[in-house]
């Protein structure tokens, strides 16, 4: 029997009560972004199905009375939707994503290294102890203000630490766009705190270094420990990998949730508007330089200087913001260098091609 996919379209033909049972689709995210982008009757041949897993074998798909491992070939990560060809699976189309998440992948060849896609909210976590550092919540929440997702900080540890207020504050003071929540992530706490981001149909991720409790969040949302969980190193407080993938878990009831593997180095790439996102109060500033082309050295009618001077921006808050952007200058460029090599040289053999046919007999 062909299903009825006219539902998962806005103003389908059924009519919806105000409260109504999800359907399979929905509660994996899917929503109207994506049905806008195929019709009924090509839905109903390749069927949605969502990406929430990536193997060496194959990309793990799940959707409407679907759950199999396709051939690898597809480029797609964590969270696509693909159209699924049953018949041709490599030429399953990826849909369109309402969001990436991406950075410069480890390694001297600068390449971009997809995280995931169709994510809602990042949740930014780290430590009320030595993991606690401000520059690389900024990273994240950067990469994240970047993809067009919703960032939350979240401290764990806070059993640990008589006052967690010196980690709070300056976690605050990175955006006044971002909330801040403080908890400790085993038992009923995370799912209470975390609630309103967890609603049916939303993707969430947990992102941030090894040890900070990505895993045992999951298990606390998913009211199990179907994620292993190891201690940190008492020396450092650095944590020992435990997430060896990235993999989107169904909460019972709730939302999709992806926990990560500890990102050990995480570079920007054509995050320039996420990094003024991140430091608005000093793009503002700079908007009232009196040079337009202004360094923030020397200059005359410096407002940012003067903001330094007169104690409204602390100057180590300048000096993150500057490496930034040079940081991410320096990625865009090599990226984009790379890109049109790729095009010249797909040029050349386009070219060659063109030739060898004219005077083949």
């Amino acid at each position: 029997m062909a299903r009825d996919y006219s539902v998962l379209f806005p103003g389908g033909a059924v009519a919806r009560p105000a409260r109504r049972e999800l359907s399979v689709l929905e509660r994996l995210g899917w929503g109207p972004f994506f049905a806008q982008q195929i019709d009924v009757t090509a839905l109903a041949e390749t069927p949605p199905v969502r990406v929430v897993a990536v193997h060496r074998s194959g990309l793990q798909v799940v959707g409407d009375g679907i759950d199999e491992v396709i051939p690898p070939g597809i480029e797609a990560t964590v969270g696509d939707w693909l159209l699924l060809d049953t018949a041709r699976p490599r030429a399953s189309r990826v849909l369109s994503r309402k969001s990436l998440l991406k950075r410069r992948a480890p390694g001297k060849d600068r390449q971009v290294q997809l995280i995931a896609a169709n994510i809602d909210t990042v949740f930014v976590v780290t430590s009320c102890n030595q993991d606690f550092n401000v520059p690389r919540l900024e990273r994240y929440v950067a990469l994240a203000f970047e993809a067009g997702i919703e960032p939350v900080i979240v401290l764990t540890k806070t059993d640990l630490v008589e006052d967690p207020a010196p980690y709070v504050d300056p976690a605050r003071g990175i955006s006044d766009r971002v909330a801040v929540i403080a908890l400790d992530a085993r038992g009923n706490e995370p799912a209470m705190a975390l609630a309103e981001w967890c609603e049916p149909g939303r993707s969430i991720a947990f992102l941030g270094s090894s040890g900070v409790g990505k895993s045992t969040l999951t298990n606390a949302l998913l009211g199990q420990q179907a994620i292993a969980t190891q201690t940190i190193r008492e020396g450092d407080s650095h944590g020992r990998h435990t997430t060896t993938s990235r993999e989107l878990h169904q909460i019972p009831g709730g939302c999709l949730v992806l926990d990560t593997p500890g990102i050990r180095e995480l570079q920007l790439t054509d995050a320039a508007s996420g990094i003024a996102d991140v430091f608005e109060d000093i793009e503002a500033l700079a908007a009232e330089c009196r040079f337009t082309d202004c360094g923030h050295e020397t200059e005359p009618g410096c407002a940012v200087r003067a903001a330094i001077a007169d104690g409204r921006l602390d100057p180590s808050r300048l000096d993150r913001w500057r490496k930034l952007q040079a940081e991410d200058a320096f990625n865009s460029a090599s990226l984009a260098e790379r890109r049109h090599k790729r095009r010249e040289f797909g040029k050349m053999v386009r070219s060659v091609m063109k030739t060898k046919s004219r005077h083949e007999p």
